[in-house]
Protein backbone atom coordinates (compact mmCIF):
# COMPACT_ATOMS: atom_id res chain seq x y z
CA UNK A 1 0.00 0.00 0.00
CA UNK A 2 1.39 3.64 -0.73
CA UNK A 3 1.85 5.98 2.01
CA UNK A 4 -1.13 8.03 0.78
CA UNK A 5 -3.22 4.68 1.47
CA UNK A 6 -1.63 4.12 4.61
CA UNK A 7 -2.44 7.67 6.03
CA UNK A 8 -6.11 7.36 4.53
CA UNK A 9 -6.65 3.85 6.47
CA UNK A 10 -5.38 5.28 9.79
CA UNK A 11 -7.27 8.08 9.47
CA UNK A 12 -10.63 5.92 8.31
CA UNK A 13 -10.17 2.88 10.95
CA UNK A 14 -9.98 5.46 14.06
CA UNK A 15 -12.55 7.66 12.57
CA UNK A 16 -14.97 4.59 12.40
CA UNK A 17 -13.60 3.46 15.66
CA UNK A 18 -14.96 6.80 17.07
CA UNK A 19 -17.89 6.92 15.67
CA UNK A 20 -18.92 3.20 16.84
CA UNK A 21 -17.85 4.03 20.35
CA UNK A 22 -20.96 6.65 20.19
CA UNK A 23 -23.74 4.64 18.37
CA UNK A 24 -23.12 2.03 20.92
CA UNK A 25 -23.90 4.19 23.56
CA UNK A 26 -27.20 5.35 21.87
CA UNK A 27 -27.52 1.46 21.09
CA UNK A 28 -25.80 -0.68 23.92
CA UNK A 29 -27.82 -4.24 23.03
CA UNK A 30 -25.45 -7.04 21.28
CA UNK A 31 -25.57 -6.96 17.78
CA UNK A 32 -28.17 -3.39 17.42
CA UNK A 33 -24.62 -1.60 15.68
CA UNK A 34 -22.27 -3.66 13.86
CA UNK A 35 -18.85 -2.13 11.60
CA UNK A 36 -18.43 -3.13 7.78
CA UNK A 37 -15.86 -2.35 5.94
CA UNK A 38 -13.33 0.40 5.78
CA UNK A 39 -12.18 1.46 2.68
CA UNK A 40 -10.11 4.17 0.73
CA UNK A 41 -12.36 4.94 -2.51
CA UNK A 42 -11.25 4.92 -5.70
CA UNK A 43 -9.72 7.95 -8.02
CA UNK A 44 -13.24 8.94 -10.04
CA UNK A 45 -15.77 7.56 -7.79
CA UNK A 46 -17.49 9.85 -6.05
CA UNK A 47 -17.74 8.83 -2.17
CA UNK A 48 -21.99 8.91 -1.24
CA UNK A 49 -22.38 6.82 -4.79
CA UNK A 50 -25.00 4.04 -4.29
CA UNK A 51 -26.27 4.99 -0.60
CA UNK A 52 -29.63 3.64 0.32
CA UNK A 53 -32.41 6.36 -0.45
CA UNK A 54 -34.52 7.87 1.31
CA UNK A 55 -31.75 8.75 3.30
CA UNK A 56 -31.01 11.45 6.00
CA UNK A 57 -27.39 13.02 5.88
CA UNK A 58 -25.74 14.46 8.79
CA UNK A 59 -22.27 16.73 7.70
CA UNK A 60 -19.41 18.63 9.39
CA UNK A 61 -16.78 20.86 6.94
CA UNK A 62 -13.78 21.93 7.96
CA UNK A 63 -12.88 25.08 8.63
CA UNK A 64 -9.36 25.16 9.12
CA UNK A 65 -8.15 26.26 5.75
CA UNK A 66 -8.61 23.28 3.95
CA UNK A 67 -11.77 21.80 1.96
CA UNK A 68 -13.40 18.33 2.98
CA UNK A 69 -15.39 17.34 6.08
CA UNK A 70 -16.91 13.85 7.35
CA UNK A 71 -20.78 12.73 6.32
CA UNK A 72 -23.00 10.25 7.96
CA UNK A 73 -25.82 9.08 5.76
CA UNK A 74 -28.23 6.34 6.98
CA UNK A 75 -31.60 5.90 5.50
CA UNK A 76 -34.96 7.39 7.17
CA UNK A 77 -36.02 4.16 8.11
CA UNK A 78 -32.59 3.99 10.22
CA UNK A 79 -32.97 7.21 11.34
CA UNK A 80 -36.24 6.79 12.90
CA UNK A 81 -35.35 3.87 15.18
CA UNK A 82 -32.29 5.25 16.01
CA UNK A 83 -34.30 7.89 17.86
CA UNK A 84 -36.66 5.39 19.06
CA UNK A 85 -34.01 3.73 20.18
CA UNK A 86 -32.33 6.77 22.18
CA UNK A 87 -36.01 7.88 23.46
CA UNK A 88 -36.82 4.18 24.11
CA UNK A 89 -39.74 4.10 22.12
CA UNK A 90 -40.62 0.83 19.95
CA UNK A 91 -38.64 0.51 16.71
CA UNK A 92 -40.58 1.78 13.57
CA UNK A 93 -40.92 -0.72 11.06
CA UNK A 94 -41.81 2.24 7.99
CA UNK A 95 -39.98 5.23 6.01
CA UNK A 96 -42.70 7.38 7.06
CA UNK A 97 -41.38 10.79 7.73
CA UNK A 98 -38.92 12.34 10.56
CA UNK A 99 -40.91 14.02 12.75
CA UNK A 100 -39.28 16.95 14.84
CA UNK A 101 -39.11 14.78 17.84
CA UNK A 102 -36.93 12.47 15.54
CA UNK A 103 -34.84 15.26 14.10
CA UNK A 104 -34.33 16.60 17.54
CA UNK A 105 -33.20 12.89 19.20
CA UNK A 106 -30.69 12.13 15.75
CA UNK A 107 -29.79 15.67 15.58
CA UNK A 108 -28.00 14.96 19.42
CA UNK A 109 -26.98 11.92 17.87
CA UNK A 110 -25.08 13.00 14.40
CA UNK A 111 -23.74 16.34 16.86
CA UNK A 112 -21.83 13.50 19.22
CA UNK A 113 -20.45 11.35 16.32
CA UNK A 114 -19.43 14.29 13.97
CA UNK A 115 -17.61 15.28 17.46
CA UNK A 116 -16.13 12.22 17.82
CA UNK A 117 -15.00 12.03 14.23
CA UNK A 118 -13.28 15.17 14.45
CA UNK A 119 -11.45 14.52 17.54
CA UNK A 120 -10.16 11.16 16.27
CA UNK A 121 -8.73 12.67 13.14
CA UNK A 122 -7.11 15.37 15.05
CA UNK A 123 -5.34 12.39 17.23
CA UNK A 124 -4.14 10.64 14.27
CA UNK A 125 -2.94 14.35 12.43
CA UNK A 126 -1.47 15.43 15.67
CA UNK A 127 -3.16 18.71 15.04
CA UNK A 128 -6.78 20.07 16.10
CA UNK A 129 -9.31 19.93 13.37
CA UNK A 130 -11.66 22.27 13.76
CA UNK A 131 -15.28 21.99 11.99
CA UNK A 132 -18.22 24.11 11.14
CA UNK A 133 -21.87 23.07 12.92
CA UNK A 134 -23.56 20.07 11.47
CA UNK A 135 -25.98 20.51 8.74
CA UNK A 136 -28.93 17.51 8.08
CA UNK A 137 -30.04 16.95 4.27
CA UNK A 138 -32.70 14.88 3.44
CA UNK A 139 -32.54 12.75 -0.25
CA UNK A 140 -34.86 10.57 -2.12
CA UNK A 141 -32.78 9.93 -5.05
CA UNK A 142 -29.08 8.70 -5.09
CA UNK A 143 -28.15 11.42 -7.66
CA UNK A 144 -29.08 13.99 -5.06
CA UNK A 145 -26.32 12.73 -2.66
CA UNK A 146 -23.79 12.54 -4.97
CA UNK A 147 -24.61 16.42 -5.87
CA UNK A 148 -24.58 17.91 -2.79
CA UNK A 149 -20.50 17.39 -1.90
CA UNK A 150 -17.91 18.31 -3.45
CA UNK A 151 -15.30 15.47 -3.73
CA UNK A 152 -11.49 15.78 -2.29
CA UNK A 153 -8.43 14.31 -3.50
CA UNK A 154 -9.28 11.67 -1.01
CA UNK A 155 -11.80 9.85 0.52
CA UNK A 156 -12.65 7.31 2.47
CA UNK A 157 -16.08 5.24 3.73
CA UNK A 158 -16.72 3.24 6.81
CA UNK A 159 -20.14 0.67 6.75
CA UNK A 160 -22.29 0.37 9.64
CA UNK A 161 -25.63 -1.36 10.18
CA UNK A 162 -27.69 0.16 12.95
CA UNK A 163 -30.96 -1.55 14.49
CA UNK A 164 -30.53 -3.60 10.94
CA UNK A 165 -30.82 -0.64 9.05
CA UNK A 166 -27.66 -0.03 6.42
CA UNK A 167 -25.47 3.20 6.89
CA UNK A 168 -22.50 5.25 5.64
CA UNK A 169 -19.57 7.25 7.33
CA UNK A 170 -17.82 8.79 4.36
CA UNK A 171 -14.86 11.05 5.22
CA UNK A 172 -13.54 13.95 2.82
CA UNK A 173 -10.02 13.72 2.91
CA UNK A 174 -7.94 16.56 1.42
CA UNK A 175 -4.50 16.24 0.11
CA UNK A 176 -3.04 18.74 3.28
CA UNK A 177 -3.95 16.58 5.82
CA UNK A 178 -2.14 12.95 3.97
CA UNK A 179 0.92 15.08 3.06
CA UNK A 180 0.45 16.27 7.38
CA UNK A 181 0.47 12.75 7.64
CA UNK A 182 3.15 11.51 5.45
CA UNK A 183 5.12 14.41 7.42
CA UNK A 184 5.00 12.90 10.61
CA UNK A 185 5.11 9.30 9.61
CA UNK A 186 8.56 10.58 8.12
CA UNK A 187 9.91 11.94 11.22
CA UNK A 188 8.93 9.39 13.15
CA UNK A 189 11.03 7.34 11.12
CA UNK A 190 13.86 9.41 11.06
CA UNK A 191 13.79 9.53 15.16
CA UNK A 192 13.89 5.93 15.08
CA UNK A 193 17.03 5.97 12.74
CA UNK A 194 18.52 8.50 15.12
CA UNK A 195 17.53 6.05 18.24
CA UNK A 196 19.34 2.94 16.47
CA UNK A 197 22.90 5.29 15.76
CA UNK A 198 23.69 6.12 18.94
CA UNK A 199 22.57 6.78 23.02
CA UNK A 200 19.60 9.09 23.92
CA UNK A 201 20.06 12.54 24.36
CA UNK A 202 20.77 13.53 28.16
CA UNK A 203 17.87 16.07 27.39
CA UNK A 204 15.24 13.65 26.92
CA UNK A 205 16.86 10.57 29.42
CA UNK A 206 14.66 11.65 32.61
CA UNK A 207 11.14 12.83 30.85
CA UNK A 208 8.40 11.07 32.64
CA UNK A 209 6.75 8.66 30.48
CA UNK A 210 2.89 7.18 31.78
CA UNK A 211 2.90 3.62 30.91
CA UNK A 212 0.46 1.02 31.80
CA UNK A 213 -0.98 -2.42 30.82
CA UNK A 214 -4.04 -3.44 29.62
CA UNK A 215 -5.37 -7.05 30.04
CA UNK A 216 -9.12 -6.48 28.06
CA UNK A 217 -11.75 -3.58 27.21
CA UNK A 218 -15.56 -3.96 27.71
CA UNK A 219 -18.35 -1.47 26.85
CA UNK A 220 -21.42 -1.20 29.17
CA UNK A 221 -24.19 1.53 29.67
CA UNK A 222 -23.76 3.82 31.96
CA UNK A 223 -27.25 2.34 33.84
CA UNK A 224 -25.16 -0.93 34.20
CA UNK A 225 -21.85 0.41 35.02
CA UNK A 226 -23.49 2.62 38.41
CA UNK A 227 -25.05 -0.81 38.95
CA UNK A 228 -22.83 -3.08 39.18
CA UNK A 229 -22.29 -4.21 43.22
CA UNK A 230 -19.19 -4.84 44.98
CA UNK A 231 -17.64 -8.09 43.97
CA UNK A 232 -19.43 -7.83 40.34
CA UNK A 233 -17.55 -10.02 37.65
CA UNK A 234 -16.60 -8.16 34.17
CA UNK A 235 -15.68 -10.06 31.62
CA UNK A 236 -13.56 -8.69 29.48
CA UNK A 237 -12.79 -9.04 25.47
CA UNK A 238 -9.73 -10.77 25.87
CA UNK A 239 -9.10 -14.32 26.73
CA UNK A 240 -6.45 -15.16 29.95
CA UNK A 241 -3.64 -16.25 27.36
CA UNK A 242 -4.13 -13.59 24.80
CA UNK A 243 -1.29 -10.56 24.21
CA UNK A 244 -0.93 -8.18 26.88
CA UNK A 245 -1.36 -4.30 25.14
CA UNK A 246 1.66 -1.81 26.11
CA UNK A 247 0.60 1.65 26.01
CA UNK A 248 2.76 4.46 26.50
CA UNK A 249 0.87 8.03 26.72
CA UNK A 250 -2.03 6.52 25.25
CA UNK A 251 -0.09 5.37 22.36
CA UNK A 252 0.19 1.58 22.04
CA UNK A 253 3.44 0.49 22.44
CA UNK A 254 4.28 -3.06 22.69
CA UNK A 255 2.60 -6.44 22.93
CA UNK A 256 3.73 -9.14 25.68
CA UNK A 257 2.85 -11.55 27.78
CA UNK A 258 1.75 -11.57 31.44
CA UNK A 259 4.04 -13.53 33.80
CA UNK A 260 5.11 -13.59 38.04
CA UNK A 261 9.00 -12.53 38.96
CA UNK A 262 10.40 -14.25 41.23
CA UNK A 263 9.25 -11.79 43.44
CA UNK A 264 6.20 -12.74 43.36
CA UNK A 265 4.91 -9.58 41.32
CA UNK A 266 3.08 -9.35 38.14
CA UNK A 267 5.59 -8.33 35.09
CA UNK A 268 4.90 -8.19 31.40
CA UNK A 269 7.49 -9.95 28.78
CA UNK A 270 7.58 -7.92 25.62
CA UNK A 271 6.96 -9.64 22.58
CA UNK A 272 6.61 -7.59 19.71
CA UNK A 273 7.49 -3.40 19.92
CA UNK A 274 5.23 -1.47 17.15
CA UNK A 275 6.90 0.67 14.75
CA UNK A 276 10.30 -0.02 15.48
CA UNK A 277 12.17 -1.99 12.67
CA UNK A 278 13.73 -5.04 13.06
CA UNK A 279 17.50 -5.01 13.79
CA UNK A 280 19.63 -7.74 14.91
CA UNK A 281 21.55 -5.37 17.82
CA UNK A 282 18.27 -5.67 19.56
CA UNK A 283 18.14 -7.75 22.65
CA UNK A 284 16.01 -10.85 21.38
CA UNK A 285 12.34 -10.68 23.03
CA UNK A 286 13.00 -13.21 25.31
CA UNK A 287 15.16 -11.17 27.55
CA UNK A 288 13.21 -8.43 27.64
CA UNK A 289 10.78 -8.12 30.76
CA UNK A 290 9.01 -5.24 31.58
CA UNK A 291 7.69 -4.95 35.47
CA UNK A 292 4.21 -3.08 35.42
CA UNK A 293 1.57 -3.92 37.16
CA UNK A 294 -1.30 -4.91 34.36
CA UNK A 295 -4.52 -3.43 34.56
CA UNK A 296 -8.72 -4.10 33.96
CA UNK A 297 -9.86 -1.11 32.16
CA UNK A 298 -13.54 -0.91 32.08
CA UNK A 299 -15.07 2.02 29.65
CA UNK A 300 -18.58 2.97 30.86
CA UNK A 301 -20.79 4.59 27.58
Amino acid sequence: MSDAGDALMQIGESTAEAVMGVLQVFCPEEGQVTQGLVAAVPPGVHPMEGVPVPAVATGVSFVDGVHGGNVFVMTVKGARRLAASMMGAELPEDDAELTELDLSAMGEAMNQMMSAAAMATSKVLGKEVEIAPPEVQQFTDPAQATAAYDPTPHAVTAQFSILGEPCRLVLFIPNAFIVRMNRALSEMTTEYAEYEQGPLSPLVRDVPLRLWAELGRVRMPLQALVGLPVGAVVELDHEVDDPIDLYVNDMLFATGRLLVTDDSEWAVRIETVHGVPDNPRHPSPDSQSLTAGPTTTTQGD
